[in-house]
């Protein structure tokens, strides 16, 4: 296969100007990659936790430093407000701190009571090749690779072809920040190239952060390469909202968890699931909320919310809103696009045969399923393929956390936000995949746990 004269495109979602075109690697330069991430490794294994914890901590610093500009770069290739793309860029920087800070303790040997002197070691893997996608540009990338890196592994980052500046702003700045050559490389390769990666006896795993699809073939290359692989993937998560819950921040907190980054996010709340009870005092103040979100340019100062990242995404939410409304969905409030202007909207009345129920809507569009009791709830929530994350909304905590217990999902908030946080391990179970990312979990996914036994 010759790639020479394949580009992607960098298209700003708002103006849908280009932004920058990237041409495709070559399989020979492709190869020339993977020896490089070869050596890397061979090396780079050998350095301390206080060598690497030097370059991370600069590594920090260096994304602290230039936040504005490189919010600016994640603004113009995927659309989502300055301010959160900001956001993104020092929740990254924090992300590598705190690896900085406890590598070290999180993968000390590990000691056994036996007779004999037993311990478990933890040895890094070697390269790990990570598929990642568009919507979190600097938060995707760092989340997996900061632990990885850390732990003594090296990395290969195929990006999302929209976001090719952004991959190409890290690499420099792992560079910038002392990292050896090959230790962290961004290659823009075509889907056809990936499973010659994943081939490649120097790829020892797989991170993949995406959708259900590619997850699914993604998997299927590494069980036949028999490659270790970790799978964050889509999300239908449920937001519980009972008799008793503080229904103002309830919908203040929906409209954040539904809306942030244009809806585009596989922890964003998209099942609202509340009792009959409460139903209409919610979609009312939810619906005020939502109307009251200011849509427009992402640069631009005041706007709540920008585009979608790329005009198909418009298209297939749309095909999604229109077709639930055919299945008897209500409309609320929104509904209207146009190009990758999605206005933020909410529907009433779903049920669990509507397409809006049981696809993953990636975008603003918030929808109602009304059930009788917490037990109709939990059992609603439950009845999806996907189990990446919920919310539950009450003000008994004891209750909250009891009901915490029956939900199938890798990650449950009572009467919070859900959100990724470095302390925490974090992913999903069904469909939205398998493996932990973050915390001294996720460190752990890429090294080899051998035993060590001494007579």
């Amino acid at each position: 296969m010759n790639n020479t004269n394949k580009i992607f495109k960098s298209i700003n979602p708002f103006t849908q100007s280009v932004i920058a075109e990237h041409e495709v690697l070559t399989n020979g330069q492709l190869d020339q990659k993977l020896q490089l991430s070869e050596l890397a490794f061979r090396n780079w294994r050998r350095t301390t936790f206080q060598e690497r914890a030097d370059k991370m901590k600069r590594l920090a610093d260096i994304l602290r430093v230039n936040k504005e500009e490189l919010g600016l770069l994640i603004t113009n290739e995927m659309g989502k407000i300055l301010p959160e793309a900001i956001a993104e860029v020092e929740k990254s920087a924090g992300n590598c701190d705190y690896y900085a800070e406890n590598a070290e303790k999180m993968l000390k040997d590990q000691y056994y009571e036996t007779t004999f002197k037993s311990m478990s070691v933890y040895d890094p893997m070697g390269s790990v090749f990570a598929i990642m996608p568009w919507n979190y540009p600097f938060w995707q990338v760092l989340r997996y690779a900061a632990p990885a890196i850390m732990a003594g592994n090296v990395s290969l980052l195929k990006h999302a072809p929209n976001v090719v500046g952004c991959a190409k702003a890290i690499e420099n700045m792992f560079l910038e920040a002392g990292f050896p050559e090959g230790v962290f490389q961004q290659i823009n390769i075509d889907i056809l190239q990936v499973e010659n990666v994943i081939a490649s006896d120097i790829v020892s795993g797989i991170t993949l952060t995406g959708s259900e699809m590619a997850g699914s073939s993604v998997a299927a290359l590494a069980g036949k390469y028999i490659k270790k692989s970790v799978l964050e993937l889509g999300g239908s998560d449920a937001f519980i909202v009972l008799n008793d819950a503080d229904l103002e921040k309830a919908t203040t907190v929906a409209t954040k968890s539904r809306m942030l980054n244009a809806g585009q996010a596989c922890i964003c709340a998209k099942r609202f699931i509340i009792t009959e009870k409460v139903a209409d005092e919610f979609v009312s103040l939810f619906a005020n909320k939502i109307v009251a979100l200011q849509q427009g340019n992402p640069l631009q100062f005041g706007i709540d919310m920008g585009p979608l990242a790329r005009i198909d995404l418009a298209e297939k939410l749309s095909y999604q809103l229109e077709n639930s409304l055919k299945q008897g969905a209500r409309m609320v409030v929104g509904g209207e696009y146009d190009q990758c202007n999605f206005q933020p909207t909410l529907i009433d009345f779903v049920d669990v045969n509507n397409i809006a129920f049981q696809d993953e809507t990636f975008g603003p569009l918030a929808t109602i399923i009304r059930a009788k009791d917490e037990n109709d709830a939990i059992a609603i929530a439950n009845n999806h393929r996907y189990g990446l994350a919920s919310g539950i909304w009450t003000e008994d905590r004891e209750r909250g956390y009891a009901l915490a217990r029956r939900i199938e999902a890798g990650n449950v908030f009572v009467n919070s936000l859900v959100r990724s946080d470095s302390r925490i391990p974090f992913g999903g179970i069904k469909k939205s995949g398998y493996g932990r990312e973050l915390s001294e979990i996720g460190i752990k996914e890429f090294m080899n746990m051998k035993s060590v036994v001494i007579e």
